[in-house]
């Protein structure tokens, strides 16, 4: 069983052992993947909370499907995928959370499908975001925090936090207006 380092993947070999379904293998994977499971979480999610979440559940995936990885050098790769879907999905429940619910009004089947749609398009533009404008644009816009607890949580003076949040705000107006067949601005 090979040994791993905090500052690097672990290697082929172990992945394959892992794969196999070598028990102390799997647990130096999960232990050795953990720390840049967490760094990209804690870098694609809003919330801390929300990427402990998302470390936890690839963590768990992880340990689970190891078998179905292909290829052991895609590990990373694979990791990462679980980590933003994790974090994607999260973002869209706070969203759906967040909604009014309309008493009277039922959407229609058509409507439902392009509204799903939409905030796929709307979160996949999101995830685009450079890490430093995603999470204050998250914070901010999709769970409502204020300003100054946003600054505060990311360790920004108020101003620097509206800087990144315009930034954020811009470049997310001009990937949406792209992709509905507009001209950037």
């Amino acid at each position: 069983m090979a040994s791993v380092t905090r500052s690097s993947w672990p290697g082929k070999q172990l992945v394959a052992a892992a794969q196999s379904g070598d028990e102390p293998s799997i647990a130096a994977l999960v232990s050795g993947v953990h720390p840049h499971v967490q760094r990209f979480a804690f870098a694609l999610c809003a919330s801390s909370q929300d990427a402990e979440d998302a470390a936890q559940e690839a963590m768990i995936v992880l340990f689970r499907k190891i078998g179905t990885l292909r290829a052991a050098g895609a590990l990373a790769s694979w990791m990462f995928q679980i980590v933003r879907h994790e974090c994607l999905r999260r973002a869209r429940a706070i969203s759906i959370q967040q909604e009014p619910i309309a008493e009277a009004v039922t959407p229609s089947t058509e409507d439902d499908v392009l509204a799903r749609l939409e905030i796929e398009r709307v979160a996949a533009a999101i995830a685009s975001l450079p890490a430093d404008q995603r999470r204050v644009l998250i914070m901010r816009d999709v769970q409502g925090m204020p300003g100054r607890t946003v600054a505060k949580l990311l360790g920004l003076s108020t101003a620097a936090m509206k800087s990144r949040l315009h930034r954020a705000r811009a470049a997310l107006r001009a990937d949406l207006k792209i992709h509905n067949g507009g001209a950037p601005e």
